[in-house]
C-alpha cells in the first residue's frame, strides 16, 4: 500500500497558482479557486484508491508573512479536504518540513520510508486535475516492480513521484523534473517506470491542453474531476478557436 503525500498550501489569493493567474484570464482570487478545486479532486482520487492519503500542508511559519492570516494554514487546508471527502477519519494531516519543494517532498518521502516503514511513498501537488483512482492504483502496482515510478506530463514535468527507496532529493525536481528524477533514481541503481501522460495545469497555456480533455470527458460521460469541472463552468472558461491561434477567453 502506498502512502501519497499531497503537498498543499492554503488556497489564498496571491499565494497559490500565481503563474496561472499571471498567464491566463483568471484573477489571483479565481486562480486560488481553481487550486482549491484541483486539491479537492486530488484528495478524492487518493481517498478512493487503495493508498493512504496524507495531506502535507505548508505551516504558517513557512508561509510568506503577507499570507499568514488569523486562520491557521492547517485549518484552511482541512476545510478544503472536508468539503470534498465524506470522512476525514482516515486522512492524515502533517506539516511540511523544508525550505523548497524538493526539500519538502524529499523529507516527506524519506520520513515515510525510513521512519514509518511504509512499503512505498509518493508525492503529488494540486496541479493534476486528472489524477484518478485507477492511476493511483496503477502506480502502486508499478511500485511493486520498480523503485521509482513517475507520472509523465508535458514539457518534461511530472504529476506523480513514487518511491520504495529514497534518492538524493537535492534539487531533484529541477526542470525538466522528469529527466532529473529519472537520473537520480538511476544513480541509486533503481529501476524507473512511468505512468501515462496527463496534463498538469500551472500556466494559462496548460489550460489549452486541459480544457478540451475536460470538455470531452464531460460530453462522453466519462470520469471527470467534478470540482475542477464545476469551477471551469462557474468561471466561464473556454477556448476560442476563431483566430490564428487558440486562446483562452471568458464567457
Amino acid at each position: 500500500m502506498t502512502t501519497i503525500a499531497v503537498l498543499a498550501d492554503p488556497p489564498r489569493d496571491g499565494l497559490v497558482a500565481t503563474d496561472l493567474a499571471a498567464t491566463s484570464p483568471l484573477t489571483e482570487a479565481e486562480a486560488a479557486e481553481w487550486y482549491a478545486a484541483v486539491l479537492k479532486d486530488v484528495c478524492v482520487a487518493v481517498d478512493r484508491s487503495g493508498g493512504d492519503l496524507l495531506v502535507n500542508y505548508r505551516p504558517d511559519d513557512l508561509l510568506p508573512d503577507e499570507h499568514v492570516t488569523e486562520t491557521a494554514s492547517e485549518a484552511a487546508v482541512r476545510a478544503v479536504a472536508a468539503s470534498a471527502l465524506d470522512d476525514l477519519g482516515d486522512v492524515r494531516f502533517e506539516p511540511q518540513v523544508g525550505s523548497n519543494m524538493a526539500a519538502r517532498a524529499g523529507n516527506s518521502v524519506t520520513h515515510l520510508l525510513r521512519e514509518e516503514g511504509v512499503v512505498s511513498a509518493a508525492v503529488v501537488e494540486p496541479t493534476i486535475p486528472f489524477l484518478t483512482r485507477p492511476i493511483v492504483d496503477n502506480a502502486a502496482m508499478k511500485l511493486r516492480r520498480s523503485e521509482v515510478v513517475l507520472g509523465t506530463s508535458t514539457r518534461g514535468r511530472v504529476y506523480y513521484a513514487g518511491f520504495t527507496d529514497p534518492i538524493d532529493f537535492t534539487d531533484a525536481f529541477a526542470d525538466p523534473s522528469l529527466e532529473t528524477l529519472t537520473a537520480r533514481g538511476r544513480d541509486e541503481g533503481h529501476d524507473v517506470d512511468f505512468l501515462p501522460v496527463q496534463p498538469v495545469v500551472e500556466t494559462g497555456s496548460d489550460l489549452l491542453d486541459a480544457l478540451p480533455l475536460l470538455n470531452a470527458r464531460v460530453d462522453a460521460e466519462r470520469i471527470v474531476p467534478v470540482h475542477t469541472a464545476t469551477v471551469v463552468d462557474e468561471l466561464g472558461l473556454r477556448i476560442d478557436y476563431d483566430g490564428a491561434e487558440p486562446r483562452l477567453v471568458r464567457d
